[in-house]
């Protein structure tokens, strides 16, 4: 039975799709079939339009993505110069609005968000990333990640040991007027490396560096399509292949989000479905495993962030996540990423895996290396049977050798705001795609 449940599927996602690349697993197997039947979803396969492919300048990676009660997007962008025209800084968190849709999308700077740019070579950076961002009620609210270490001032490169450790949380309740810490406080403290704690940040030296990277489920417009009053938050539970590809999540109520006593881990399901939450950081349960292979050794781990966007049309949690294409030596960018997409009826799962990609070439670019895949929540179709997936691609047009001769004779001696713009703006000649890429992605239905 299950055998020719797995052959009818893989027939009709044939005959819609056509031929698809080897590395492209579309048709669901018998078991996951069944996983499907068992959540109740009748999406069979994701389907990328690979002729729908936008490249929306800017400069930067990771795209965090909500979206605000007066119906704008914001995006949240790290290391990178954005889209202003003429950058003064190089910033490692700024906060964009989107406005209208992919086709016609223009993009503002957020006023008054928290300065924080990312000189090169400074003993004094911060270094902050803003990951998981939500519109809520009103209220706009960042986690911001740290690693452990700043990069060497002498070769441009981190600390053999650097990672991700900690996050820290921002918000504010007048439209991005004033911002605020975590306590309300105002205004935002960017802690210097010897200060931070677990007094200052929200997560700090858990156990195994879990809950460093968060990622926020999209409920609609302004969090609006949620009905049980909780925030659902999503994190790696480590630094470790191994870890790291190991889903974990907490939830808070909506109103006490900046409150970390407040915050429920989840521990596993019950009978029937429902999920078991607990305060306990350590005796948290993994949500999700992602296949293992996906995890770079060198510079910092950095794999399987997810995206989560409730699809209301259809009634479905989207998911979307993608593992670093590691070189021989664990370094990262050396082949193209894996990218997966997983439906569930809950956002706590079971998930049930809709396409899997091994070697993720946007527009069948050999020389793709796209990361850190966004779904927009606003960009959504009516009838929720297609959306737009949001990535950055590390593809260079040069040489290696161009690329180590400009950071070597320009990325190290930079030591200004002006000389770090000059050294991006060349960076970026060299690596085009470092940028907003957009592709409407269609759900096949059964």
């Amino acid at each position: 039975m299950k055998a020719a449940a797995g052959i009818g599927v893989a027939t009709s996602i044939s005959s819609v799709l056509g031929a698809q690349p080897a590395n492209v697993r579309q048709a669901a197997p018998p078991d996951a079939i069944a996983a499907k039947i068992q959540i109740g979803s009748r999406i069979q396969a994701a389907h990328p339009r690979e002729e729908t492919t936008l490249r929306l300048g800017g400069m930067g990676d990771n795209y965090h993505m909500t979206w605000t009660a007066d119906d704008r997007q914001l995006v949240a962008v790290c290391d990178g110069l954005g889209w202003v025209e003429n950058p003064k800084d190089f910033y490692n968190s700024r906060l964009y609005t989107i406005t209208d849709g992919p086709i016609d999308a223009r993009f503002h700077e957020v006023e008054h968000y928290p300065e924080l740019p990312g000189l090169l070579n400074s003993e004094n950076i911060e270094r902050y990333y803003g990951f998981g961002t939500i519109a809520l009620d009103g209220r706009i609210v960042q986690f911001l990640s740290t690693p452990n270490h700043q990069f060497s001032r002498d070769n441009f490169a981190p600390w053999p040991d650097a990672r991700f450790v900690g996050a820290k949380l921002i918000y504010t309740s007048d439209k991005g007027r004033i911002w605020r810490n975590q306590d309300g406080s105002t205004p935002v403290t960017w802690e210097r490396w010897q200060d931070r704690s677990k007094k200052n940040m929200l997560f700090y030296e858990e156990h195994q560096d879990a809950f460093s990277l968060l990622s926020v489920l999209q409920m609609g417009r302004d969090y609006q399509a949620n009905k049980d009053g909780f925030v659902y938050v999503y994190a790696p539970n480590g630094n470790t292949d191994g870890t790291m590809n190991q889903l974990v999540m907490f939830r808070a109520p909506k109103s006490s989000i900046h409150d970390r006593t407040r915050y429920e881990f989840f521990a596993g399901i019950r009978p029937g479905g429902a999920a078991r939450w607990t305060a306990d950081i350590d005796a948290r349960s993994v949500v999700h495993t992602f296949p293992s292979g996906w995890v770079n050794t060198s510079i910092h781990p950095w794999a399987w962030m997810p995206s989560v966007t409730y699809n209301a049309p259809l009634d479905v949690y989207m998911m979307a996540s993608w593992g670093m294409g590691c070189a021989p030596d664990g370094s990262w960018f050396g082949r193209p990423s894996y990218l997966g997409l997983w439906v569930s009826k809950n956002p706590w799962g079971a998930w049930a895996q809709i396409l899997e990609d091994t070697s993720w070439t946007p527009q069948n670019d050999a020389g793709a290396r796209a990361f850190a895949p966004q779904i927009s929540p606003k960009w959504i179709s009516a009838d929720g049977r297609s959306f737009w997936l949001v990535w950055s691609d590390f593809k260079k047009t040069g040489s290696a050798e161009d690329f180590t001769h400009l950071v070597k004779t320009e990325g190290t001696h930079a030591t200004n705001s002006a000389d770090t713009v000059k050294f991006f703006k060349k960076l970026g000649a060299l690596m085009p795609y470092y940028a907003l890429n957009t592709q409407r992605f269609d759900l096949v239905i059964a």
